[in-house]
């Protein structure tokens, strides 16, 4: 039964994710289902194997998998996906954190520009 939530329509429909950040609607995944899944995201996860565990905690709307995924995207230095993951599991500290941070890297940047002369790139 499991196997066939993986690999079956189930997952086909949130194959398109071409959208940056998109709020996760309820979940149409009955709860017994929801269950499996989740934990099969949950050993994908602990296998390394984060890209399938992403689709399946996006598809069942599990926010501390999506929030675990958003972890191991920022200890990567992927920290727009990890933004996409924490917000997608409506994480608001992390994202909140992580926000903070960018700006504070984007700010550097730009003052770094100014102290150079500007303009220079390209």
């Amino acid at each position: 039964m499991e196997e066939e939530l993986i690999n079956g329509e189930l997952l086909e429909k949130f194959e398109e994710e071409a959208v940056f950040l998109k709020e996760t609607a309820k979940s149409s995944v009955e709860s017994t289902q929801k269950a499996a899944l989740n934990r099969r995201g949950n050993a994908l996860l602990n296998d390394g194997d984060v890209e399938n565990a992403r689709r399946i905690f996006i598809t069942t709307g599990y926010s501390d998998g999506l929030s675990r995924i958003g972890d191991y995207y920022k200890k990567k230095g992927r920290l727009v996906d990890a933004l996409r993951m924490y917000w997608t599991a409506h994480d608001k500290k992390k994202s909140t954190e992580l926000c903070m941070e960018l700006s504070i890297f984007i700010k550097s940047l730009l003052n770094e520009d100014t102290t150079s002369g500007g303009g220079g790139h390209g």
